[in-house]
């Protein structure tokens, strides 16, 4: 046997622990970890193509990344790591550290995050899901409709998809679950509960993909595109994807109940709760009214802002002035939103690493080493080869943030250098940053609520997640291109 030195005999946990012995040993462990890839890559010998800055920062970079997928400290937590780490080193000045802060697109999502305490605050998107119920729910395919309507309609106005699908659906989806006897702990989660919480998670991976403020990520694939030399408008990425998103919407439900039916297939009763929890609700009140005048206002700037030189992001701040002077909202709710500041202080920290990173040479080395793997293929063969490994690479992330932060540029790049026409590239690999968090139990903010329901459990949830996938790739790249097509987008 090899003898190994006392410090080699050492577990990995315990040493972790000597050094950080604040923290428990499996975060500690964990944080370890992060900084020995970190180091690792740092002292590990480059390409000379590659710039030094270049090379380090993506060390930083990369280290984050498995931060973001280990969890041991929250993500905007890890973000403030890997820019003191930056500037510490002088890979990047304090000027280029701080640069995504005062980027249009990462005030877009916070300003969004704000917006949607206006529909949870005032009760606005608890009565538009529970009026679509009162349409839909004679049968059990119908709820899903109609929680599917909800969704849809709440989207564009709540860019945390855990807070619309999570705070909003979910809770009315669970209700009338419940109000029917399904309940897991009773061993009837199979009668409706299973098949509404399968289809409302799948829903907002859908609704996500279908406009830009639907989810956090989409306005940093938006500025992605920006530093690559492409722009696109709210209304371009509407019209995008309204094809492909509304076949999805009509066609996942059926998917979902072949192969995953629920036992109860009629449900009458579920209107009159619908009504019941309405009738409780009352009538509309004051700020509800206001809510909404200021959406439709919202979505018709969002929609021909850029027609009239009225941006996405001053549309947002005009929309958040307004909820504050009629009071929808007051100050407090503003700086107490911890939800919005977290997410703008993680987004602009990858936003300002993806950037440096393209700058500092290393994304366009990479892209060109993908380039040379590909390119004997026709740029069809190859960006379908780029597609499908970005798209499943997710079961190895549990954020599509950290997926298309450390993906989405260089495939990207490598896309278009093959001969992809850069909006099918662009279209395709955004959409797909939405729709593969459909894949697993951990694939996006509100995955673990609803598997933590525990209405469906991990064989069925992979399995009907595998079966959308390949439904969704048909949609919204098969006939999602022949759409763009028509539009003249490429």
């Amino acid at each position: 046997m090899l003898y190994h030195p006392p410090f080699f005999r050492t577990d990995f946990y315990s040493m972790a622990t000597i050094v950080i012995p604040s923290v428990k040993k499996k975060q500690a462990a964990s944080i370890f970890l992060v900084f020995l890839v970190g180091l690792g890559f740092w002292v590990m010998p480059h390409s000379a193509e590659i710039p030094a800055p270049g090379w380090h920062l993506f060390s930083i970079f990369f280290a984050t990344i498995v931060g973001i997928i280990l969890k041991p400290l929250p993500i905007g937590a890890l973000s403030l790591l890997a820019l003191t780490a930056a500037t510490l080193t002088k890979t990047l000045s304090l000027e280029e550290a701080l640069a995504g802060f005062h980027s249009e697109i990462a005030w877009l999502v916070v300003l969004a995050f704000f917006i949607s305490l206006g529909f949870i605050r005032t009760g606005l998107g608890k009565r538009i899901g529970y009026h679509f119920v009162a349409i839909f729910g004679k049968k059990t395919l119908g709820l899903g409709y109609g929680l599917l309507s909800s969704e849809l309609i709440l989207a564009p106005a709540i860019p945390s998809v855990t807070a619309r699908t999570g705070g909003v659906i979910f809770p009315i989806a669970q209700s009338l679950a419940k109000s029917f006897g399904s309940d897991p702990l009773l061993g009837t989660e199979r009668r409706m509960g299973s098949f509404l919480m399968m289809v409302c998670y799948q829903g907002s991976t859908i609704t996500s993909a279908m406009f830009l403020t639907a989810m956090a990520a989409n306005p940093l694939l938006v500025g992605l595109m920006q530093e690559a030399g492409y722009s696109l408008s709210w209304g371009t990425w509407a019209m995008a994807a309204a094809v492909p998103g509304i076949l999805s919407l009509i066609l996942m439900p059926l998917v979902v109940y072949k192969f995953y039916p629920p036992t109860i297939k009629n449900t009458p009763d579920a209107m009159t709760f619908a009504k019941d929890q309405l009738k409780e609700m009352g009538s509309l009140r004051k700020s509800e009214w206001i809510m909404t005048g200021i959406f439709i206002f919202l979505l018709v700037l969002w929609v021909f802002g850029s027609s009239i030189g009225i941006k996405a992001t001053v549309a947002a701040l005009l929309g958040i002035s307004l909820l504050l002077v009629f009071k929808v909202l007051d100050w407090q709710d503003v700086i107490c939103e911890e939800k919005a500041w977290d997410t703008f202080i993680w987004f602009s920290t990858l936003l300002t690493l993806a950037n440096a990173l393209s700058r500092l040479g290393f994304t366009p080395w990479f892209s060109e080493q993908v380039v040379h793997l590909v390119s004997p293929y026709h740029w069809t063969i190859a960006f379908g080869i780029l597609f499908l490994i970005y798209y499943y690479s997710h079961y190895f992330f549990a954020s599509s943030t950290a997926h298309v932060g450390a993906m989405f540029p260089a495939f990207l790049m490598v896309a278009i250098a093959l001969g992809t026409p850069p909006f099918l590239a662009m279209m395709s690999l955004a959409f797909a940053s939405n729709l593969f968090g459909g894949l697993t139990h951990y694939g996006s903010g509100p995955a673990p609520l609803y598997f933590g329901s525990r209405y469906v459990d991990v064989k069925n949830w992979w399995k009907v997640g595998f079966l959308l996938s390949i439904l969704n790739i048909l949609l919204w790249v098969g006939i999602g291109s022949v759409w763009w097509k028509v539009l003249g987008l490429w």
